[in-house]
């Protein structure tokens, strides 16, 4: 105990009631027995320190007696304050995460990756007439809740019910709205090529940019693989756009092959190239390009070498797979050991992934090693799982870290 040497002070009265805060009373049992303050004709202010045995915090106690009456201040030293891991100073957001039907299974996968996740449901009926009857259970239970939805636009017929969704959950007063939308399903018509064109890409973007604002602000849109970077600039003022990548997920599989010292990843046209080659820098590259003989449009190898390599078609999306099997008979004639493609999405319209086969006997111009897609197409992963060489890589623990922004 420490004291201060000013003027003497004046006798102090006594008080039949305490002065002392309310709120720190419980701290009276736990002071040491006071210094005769009559007797300390120097002391102005007193400082001692504080251990409580329930708490094992110090904390300094401040008498301050120039006036009357005499006030105990509390204060913890900065000192002794216990050191809190990074994880309990920034505490998980708790989210709602709602879902349609397709995106029930990935909806189970993203809570299962954090429990700061709750799965939230949806009564998806129709009417008689075949248009939505819609019900949010618990719409109460969620005001000042972060909430988001999972959606897949997989076909036209079910947009307009997710649509519905989608505008009437940030006008629950949740703090905030997020609308997860893996595959951008218009991004390949992102342009006109002659008058009369319609670039849907825009007419959806506009649609989701009048998502209404939730008290916490605009939606956060999150989205896989757009087909095209500059579609960002087709989204308005009133959402915010978040574009992440399936990529990282690629990368990760990769690492696990046993012969990933003798990868090469090859892109199918110059687009693939622009839009995934800073990724996957670390990698030696192949460019193919498609070229025009005749009326025949050839794939052809614009730079790199395959001969002996693990060679990994990397693309955002893939429909009739075309490409991807003309760019494998190139990459197969060119000495390219093993054969293997990656792609975001696995659209596959009227089946059309049975057009890839297996390489089970090292004969890539037979068929694929591995071909990777991920969950962001619902319906294809039912279809093509257990089916060799289709292995699917899940968004879930992307989109789980993406719902904590």
């Amino acid at each position: 105990m420490s004291y201060t040497q000013p003027p003497p002070l004046p006798s102090l009265p006594s008080h039949p009631k305490s002065t002392t805060n309310p709120s720190h009373r419980h701290f009276s049992s736990l002071l040491p027995k006071p210094p005769d303050f009559r007797s300390l004709k120097h002391c102005r202010k007193i400082r001692c320190e504080l251990t409580r045995f329930d708490n094992p915090q110090k904390w300094t106690v401040d008498c301050v007696t120039g006036s009357d009456p005499i006030h105990i201040i509390l204060k913890p030293l900065p000192s002794s304050l216990p050191m809190a891991s990074t994880a309990e100073l920034k505490s998980s957001k708790k989210v709602c995460l709602f879902y349609c039907a397709e995106m029930k299974a990935l909806a189970e996968r993203v809570a299962a990756e954090s429990d700061a996740i709750e799965l939230r449901s949806i009564t998806w009926r129709t009417f008689e007439d075949g248009f939505p009857n819609l019900f949010i259970a618990n719409a109460h239970g969620i005001r000042g809740q972060h909430v988001a939805f999972l959606a897949s636009f997989s076909s036209p017929g079910v947009i307009f019910e997710q649509l519905s969704v989608i505008y009437a959950l940030p006008k629950l007063f949740v703090s905030s709205f997020t609308l997860v939308l893996p595959f951008f399903p218009t991004g390949t018509s992102e342009r006109m090529e002659e008058e009369g064109d319609v670039a849907t890409a825009f007419t959806l973007a506009r649609i989701l940019s009048n998502v209404p604002i939730s008290r916490g602000g605009p939606t956060s849109l999150v989205i896989y693989d757009i087909h095209a970077l500059q579609e960002r600039f087709y989204f308005g003022d009133n959402v915010l756009p978040c574009f992440e990548s399936g990529i990282p997920l690629l990368k990760n599989r990769l690492q696990q092959l046993p012969d990933s010292d003798n990868i090469t990843v090859a892109f199918p046209d110059d687009g693939a190239w622009k839009r995934f080659h800073k990724q996957l820098q670390h990698f030696p590259t192949i460019v193919c390009a498609k070229v025009r003989e005749g009326d025949q449009r050839i794939v052809r190898i614009k730079e790199g070498d395959p001969k002996g390599r693990h060679v990994v078609i990397v693309d955002d999306l893939v429909q009739s797979g075309g490409t991807l099997i003309e760019c494998q008979k190139v990459l197969a004639k060119h000495g390219a050991a093993k054969i293997s493609a990656y792609v975001t999405h696995g659209i596959f319209p009227n089946r059309s992934w049975e057009r890839f086969g297996h390489d089970k006997n090292g004969c890539p111009e037979n068929g694929l090693a591995y071909f990777w897609i991920t969950d962001s197409c619902p319906l294809t992963v039912k279809e093509v799982k257990n089916k060799p060489p289709f292995e699917v890589l899940s968004l879930a623990s992307s989109i789980a870290a993406t719902l904590q922004i």
